[in-house]
C-alpha cells in the first residue's frame, strides 16, 4: 500500500456506503504534519447510529472534533486555515437539513457557499460524500427529492474539488470534468 500524502486544496471523496472513503480520509490526516480538524455531520437519531458515531469517535485519533449537523460552512469557518480539514460527510448534512424542513434552494445555496469555502483553503481538505444515483430509482417522493438533492450537492462540491475521487473497495478513480475530456 503507498502512503497518503496531502494533495492541499479541496477534494471531494464519492462513492458508496463502505467503500473506503472515511478510512481512506483518516489515512491521510494521519500522515499530515500539522494539525487535522474532523467536521462531523452525523446526529444520533436512533440506538444504531449513535452505536456508529461512538465507534467512529473511538477510531479517530485525537484530533480537534467539531460536531456540527447544520451548520457546515459555519463550522469550516472556524477552522484555521493551516489546519488539514476532514467532513464527514454531506450525505448526513443533507439528511439532517431535509430533517428540518430547509427549504430546497437555501440547501442549495448552503451547499454552494460551503464549498466555495473549502476551495478558497489553502490546507488540504478532504469532504466525503455518498454516490445514491447508482442505485434503484426510490419508490418514495422523499427519497426521491433526497436522491436529486444529494446529487445537485455532490455536484457543487465536485465544481469547487481540486479534484474528485470515486472510491469503490477501497481504491480511486480519478472523476474529470468531461467538458475538459472533450477538449
Amino acid at each position: 500500500m503507498s502512503s497518503p500524502r496531502s494533495p492541499g486544496g479541496l477534494t471531494l471523496l464519492i462513492g458508496g456506503a463502505r467503500s473506503g472513503k472515511s478510512s481512506f480520509a483518516v489515512e491521510v490526516g494521519l500522515a499530515q504534519h500539522g494539525d487535522v480538524t474532523f467536521i462531523a455531520t452525523a446526529t444520533a437519531l436512533d440506538d444504531d447510529m449513535a452505536q456508529r458515531i461512538a465507534r467512529h469517535r473511538a477510531e479517530r485519533p485525537d484530533w480537534l472534533t467539531i460536531e456540527e449537523p447544520m451548520l457546515l460552512g459555519d463550522a469550516l469557518g472556524t477552522v484555521p486555515d493551516s489546519h488539514m480539514v476532514i467532513i464527514d460527510c454531506l450525505t448526513l448534512w443533507v439528511t439532517n437539513l431535509m430533517l428540518a424542513d430547509t427549504p430546497y434552494d437555501e440547501m442549495l445555496a448552503a451547499a454552494q457557499s460551503g464549498a466555495q469555502r473549502a476551495a478558497v483553503r489553502t490546507s488540504t481538505t478532504i469532504v466525503i460524500t455518498n454516490e445514491v444515483g447508482l442505485g434503484v430509482h426510490p419508490p418514495t417522493a422523499l427519497g426521491r427529492r433526497y436522491q436529486d438533492l444529494l446529487g445537485q450537492v455532490n455536484q457543487i462540491w465536485a465544481r469547487a474539488a481540486r479534484r474528485t475521487l470515486f472510491m469503490s473497495a477501497g481504491r480511486a478513480v480519478t472523476l474529470h470534468d468531461p467538458w475538459e475530456e472533450l477538449a
